[in-house]
């Protein structure tokens, strides 16, 4: 499993508002990371309606980190763009089990253990540490 390329953007675009440490617009962040400004716009809203960024309109307008550097985990941004990990897709939430007996199943409880502890990798990284590498 891997994350989405959408993911990564989101982590690239708030990794360069914290590395800035001041609001940017659009065309700066969408040039600054690679990215077409429409495909940033896009990812921009997802992160300005989970609380992620601000934005502002008019003249000076742009977006800007919400919350501190430290307030902020790579968790937090990939799980706005592509929602909670997790291994295989049995364990979201209204999957049915093809197994004619999903209760003797011998994976769902490794993959739920191996997607709990990524998630909770995720969530110990934050913007903050990976500024200071």
């Amino acid at each position: 499993m891997h994350m989405t390329q959408e993911a990564d953007y989101a982590v690239r675009i708030v990794y360069c508002l914290a590395a800035s440490g001041k609001r940017r617009d659009a065309n700066y962040i969408s040039e600054n990371i690679g990215v077409s400004l429409r495909f940033s716009l896009k990812i921009l809203r997802k992160l300005v309606a989970s609380g992620i960024l601000n934005s502002y309109k008019g003249q000076g307008g742009g977006y800007e980190l919400a919350r501190t550097t430290d307030d902020i985990t790579l968790n937090d941004v990939i799980e706005t763009v592509d929602g909670p990990y997790v291994l295989n897709k049995c364990l979201k939430d209204g999957h049915e089990c093809n197994m004619d007996d999903a209760s003797a199943c011998n994976f769902r409880d490794i993959y739920a253990e191996i997607s709990d502890a990524i998630t909770e990798k995720l969530s110990k990284v934050t913007f903050r540490s990976l500024l200071e590498k």
